[in-house]
């Protein structure tokens, strides 16, 4: 017997199901991960600057910018563009692409009513467990761009930079910074995701999502992300200073990666731990921002939009 016909407008309509859809949610969080932070390379570069060397560069970050385009040229605002690039677009596919699928595992396995009891928890979870295996795909890429940064003209660039290191320091040297890099990723991302879900939540329940236009949710999506940002940023501040001291140089002979951690604690104190924040909170906000509205963007234009969620 023949198969029914299928109509033109059935094969429109049809969701995107399985590895299908998180592929979808892989590619739209890795083009608003490696977008956004590529284009805040150079205040990377700033705040990097400020959090290795706060007696040189000392004056905030806007005299930050006038320092190094004094001393290195405009060019030096680019260092470390590549590895940022490449390493934001791979963790952004784990990130968003991993939390969309541990939610759904999480949902699965408590049920719907019960995740939605427990919301916050489902979403920091999933959020914890993507982070790991982005964190793991991030770490050679963000010592490498550390390097490039922290040391001007250590290397030509991405390739120059994550051979020579492989080549003189092993495999090891790349995570280096792994404890520190997991210490500010998952508290940053719980952070990030929670929040983002918290406020969107409480804005959207003041609406009818279905009448909303396009831009408005992503008006929506750009206001919640903001917020989750500025939260995620100062939660991490003091792990992300440890991260750039520890990818800054090699440790001495014998030295473990824990006791150089408590070594730069130490040096660092609670003042110095915050070295830079008022950069980072302008960098992650605007970076969180952008990442939530192009994800929501692009995920309806991949017809990625049969999530689940659990709002109420």
């Amino acid at each position: 017997m023949a198969a029914p016909a299928t109509s033109v407008k059935e094969v429109i309509q049809k969701k995107p199901e399985g590895l299908d859809l998180y592929a979808r949610f892989a590619l739209a969080g890795a083009l608003g991960c490696s977008v956004t932070h590529g284009a805040f390379t150079p205040v990377d570069v700033i705040k990097t600057r400020i959090q290795l060397d706060p007696a040189t560069y000392n004056r905030g970050m806007i005299g930050g910018f006038r320092q190094v385009i004094k001393n290195e040229g405009i060019g030096a605002l680019a260092t470390g563009f590549g590895p940022t690039f490449t390493g934001y677009f791979v963790q952004g596919a784990f990130k968003f692409g991993g939390y969309e699928f541990f939610k759904k595992q999480s949902i699965d396995l408590i049920g719907i009513e019960k995740a939605r009891q427990n919301r916050t928890a489902v979403y920091s979870v999933s959020a914890a467990s993507a982070e790991f295996f982005a964190s793991v795909a991030l770490c050679p890429l963000e010592a490498t761009r550390i390097r490039l940064v922290s040391t001007p003209g250590y290397a030509k660039g991405l390739v120059d930079g994550f051979t020579k290191i492989l080549t003189t320091e092993g495999v090891g040297a790349f995570y280096a910074g792994f404890g520190p890099i997991l210490f500010k990723q998952v508290p940053y991302t719980v952070t990030k995701f929670a929040v983002y879900e918290k406020v969107a939540e409480n804005i959207l329940a003041q609406f009818d999502k279905s009448k909303l236009s396009g831009s408005a949710l992503t008006g929506i999506n750009l206001g919640s992300g903001l917020i989750a940002g500025f939260a995620a940023a100062i939660v991490s501040q003091p792990a992300d200073t440890m991260l750039s001291k520890i990818n800054k140089t090699k440790g001495l002979p014998g030295e473990s990666t824990v006791s150089r951690l408590a070594k730069i604690a130490r040096e660092l104190g609670v003042r110095g731990s915050f070295a830079g924040l008022p950069t980072r909170l302008f960098m992650v906000g605007g970076l969180t921002a952008g990442q939530f509205a192009i994800y929501g963007d692009i995920k309806k234009a991949l017809g990625a939009t049969n999530g689940v969620e659990i709002a109420k």
